[in-house]
């Protein structure tokens, strides 16, 4: 059975699903004005990893993650550019969408657009006014958040706490300083719908609210994120669900990743310490920075070092070294009903457990001589590491393909030919030159019976 720490209960508990036969599970998305960066990277290994891991439990799940392109941040930078808001939000998200796939990350059930559902948004809000959950004042539609008596429940928030010491924006259209905004005027140069209360668009917290009203109705299983979207974000989506859903919990299990750390430090602007993830990904192998994200459990801070980078880089070139030799065919293959991985995943999500037993597995292999044992073994070690998104490339590959700077390929094979020429003209000093040579450019060569074969250090 999978246990996660619930952040509404904030305990880890049995995972029990509303409905046995289906998991419904919502996860916020990236807002496209800028190309991810690697805090951006986290949240969408973490829950591509609990979609897996789901997915091996029950029959179907339906996993939704949006694309936020309507916002602020978009209209600015689209302005900064001198592009269209569509040609700016579709070029990150192609971004967005190569990043993922170098991370091995499966595509959501579906991948909704706010643009999309402006609709459902306007309705939703308009419900939230005709039971005074929402006022309309200048243009701007805004909830009262002192109507819902639950509301803090997520962040564990007090109501005058919130105010106190705050910078919670005083507007002349707002009842209280605490209300927040659910539709706002556009001018002519702005993004913009019609609605009841003139052309406008709609605040980013109703956004997600009415996509899981679309796909999920009420009530859904799921509801993931980063934990610096608990509040306000995730708090704002609970009350306006609730208030249009008769009171409903909107997600009976909130799951949170931790935030990523540079170097000890916070990511800011001011500090310049965002790395863009299409930089890093030009260094390391998208498993090496998939595995690195989940070296750390995932509720924890994640201190993003290039020493943590090449370690993990290190541990997967030992899990694809032990699957060179006598490895069976590499079709693809359900991933295994149990195991000690799967278990160690089960109890929230235990990535660091698992990488480890992964880690064993390979040491295992490298130390056994029976070759039918050696086989079970790394047949074992692949459908392992399959949950985990690794080990999913023929070895030989992996190991000689790398991002890092350094020759190409066809050069290495190039020289690894003249060195097997020397090598059978006795020319040792030639043929040991050429490995020393390949050495200084961190190409590690290995004699087999059946010929040399090379892997980057």
């Amino acid at each position: 059975m999978v246990r996660l720490y619930n952040s509404l209960n904030q305990r880890v508990e049995p995972f029990v699903p509303l409905d046995e036969t289906l998991v419904r599970m919502y996860v916020c998305g990236p807002t496209v004005y800028d190309r991810p960066h690697v805090g951006n990277a986290r949240p969408i290994v973490v829950f591509d990893l609990l979609y897996r891991l789901l997915a091996q439990q029950y029959p179907r799940v339906v996993y939704v993650r949006n694309i936020t392109d309507i916002d602020d941040k978009i209209n600015a930078r689209a302005a900064e550019r001198g592009l269209s808001i569509k040609t700016l939000t579709e070029e990150i998200e192609t971004i967005f969408h190569e990043d993922l796939k170098r991370l091995g990350v499966l595509p959501p059930t579906f991948e909704p657009h706010a643009t999309d559902h402006v609709p459902d948004i306007i309705r939703m809000v308009l419900e939230m006014q005709q039971k005074e959950y929402a006022y309309a004042n200048e243009g701007h539609v805004l909830f009262r958040v002192r109507k819902d008596p639950q509301y803090g429940c997520l962040s564990r928030r007090k109501l005058d706490d919130m105010l106190a010491g705050s910078r919670v924006e005083v507007a002349p259209y707002k009842e209280d300083p605490l209300d927040f905004v659910l539709w706002k005027p556009s001018t002519p140069d702005l993004p913009g719908w019609e609605s009841p209360w003139g052309r406008g668009r709609p605040g980013w917290h109703i956004e997600c609210s009415a996509m899981c009203l679309h796909y999920f109705g009420p009530t859904f299983d799921i509801h993931g994120g980063g934990q610096d979207l608990m509040f306000p974000h995730h708090e704002n989506e609970i009350a306006q669900s609730r208030a249009v859903n008769e009171g409903a919990l909107l997600a009976h299990t909130w799951v949170h990743n931790g935030i990523v750390l540079m170097e000890g430090q916070k990511m800011s602007k001011s500090l310049g310490n965002i790395l863009p993830l299409n930089a890093v990904l030009q260094d390391f192998e998208g498993e090496v920075v998939r595995h690195f994200l989940l070296s750390t459990h995932y509720r924890k801070p994640l201190d993003w070092t290039r020493a943590g980078l090449e370690q993990s880089k290190q541990r997967m070139t030992r899990l694809y070294g032990a699957l060179r030799e006598f490895l069976p065919s590499l079709e693809e293959r359900e991933p295994p009903a149990e195991g000690a991985v799967l278990t160690a995943l089960q109890e929230d999500l235990n990535t660091a457990q698992a990488l480890s037993l992964l880690d064993e597995m390979a040491a295992a292999v490298y130390k056994e001589t029976d070759s039918a044992q050696k086989r079970k073994l790394q047949e074992t070690l692949r459908q392992e590491a399959q949950i985990l998104g690794f080990l999913g490339s023929p070895p030989e590959v992996w190991l000689q393909r790398s991002s890092q700077e350094g020759w190409a390929a066809e050069t290495i094979e190039q020289l690894l030919q003249e060195r097997e020429e020397a090598r059978q003209k006795h020319d040792f000093a030639r043929a040991d030159a050429i490995r020393d040579q390949l050495l200084q450019q961190g190409v590690i060569l290995e004699d087999t019976e059946t010929g040399t074969r090379w892997q980057r250090a």
